[in-house]
């Protein structure tokens, strides 16, 4: 599904990630952890064909990610599903139609859209909330409509950048088992998270960064608190963001 095969990544002097290879197989849930710096948003702005690799291959589906024209790098990122921290939702739009965005700009049928929109508010726990705006709901209902979005154009591979890192223990769980389900109908999940208590209760595959490199990359692993202990000073790489 996806394969890194000794993939660097520079920004001046500073390192990315360097000469990281890495296969994740479909339908695996993986957790991405490491402290701030790391390397864990190079990964992902890498395989989303955000920044382009100095040295290595990304292949995905069969295809050469590092050597895809800018012509082609919107269709892959329409095969992916994208949760930010920060939701990113349209203010002025409904729930409904914040959903139903994601399906127009890949310009599916108005019918098609009348039919899968109500199934992904279902699936959510939000069909009663389709006729609100983003402001009228509570910080995990905006999460719940922003995994909605992420997911109803069926993608293979669902990114989530922190996705219960603004809320609640309570609502973080709420969002976990979501995440469980949708992995469970078959979309692989790769998330990055600095949540210990998530990552040890839910015995999934757990790959460790640390100065741009794969440190561990353990199944039913645990979040190891010294892997947060970072001697060298980096730069913070920002959260997740296309615009």
């Amino acid at each position: 599904m996806i394969e890194f095969r000794k993939v660097s990544k520079s920004y001046g002097a500073n390192i990315g990630v360097k000469g990281i290879s890495i296969t994740i197989d479909d339908g695996e849930f993986v957790f991405l952890v490491g402290p701030s710096g790391a390397g864990k948003t190079t990964f992902v702005k890498l395989f989303l064909k955000m920044v382009d690799a100095d040295r290595g291959h990304i292949f995905y589906k069969g295809y050469d990610v590092t050597k895809l024209p800018p012509r082609l790098v919107p269709q892959h990122r329409r095969s992916l599903g994208i949760v930010f921290q920060d939701f990113s939702l349209l203010p002025k739009k409904t729930v409904y139609e914040n959903i139903a965005f994601a399906m127009e700009i890949v310009q599916k049928a108005p019918r098609t859209i009348r039919r899968m929109v109500p199934q992904a508010l279902d699936l959510v726990g939000l069909t009663k909330e389709a006729d609100k705006l983003p402001n009228e709901l509570s910080i995990g209902e905006q999460q719940r409509v922003a995994i909605a979005r992420s997911i109803i154009n069926n993608p293979d591979v669902l990114i989530a950048d922190e996705p219960t890192g603004n809320l609640d223990p309570e609502t973080g769980w709420e969002i976990m088992r979501l995440l469980e389900q949708i992995n469970r109908r078959g979309t692989t999940v790769l998330m990055v998270t600095h949540s210990r208590e998530i990552v040890n209760a839910m015995n999934k595959r757990v790959v460790a960064i640390k100065n741009g490199r794969i440190v561990r990359d353990e199944k039913g692993g645990l979040y190891h608190p010294e892997e947060d202990d970072d001697p060298v000073p980096r730069p913070k790489e920002g959260a997740l963001s296309l615009q």
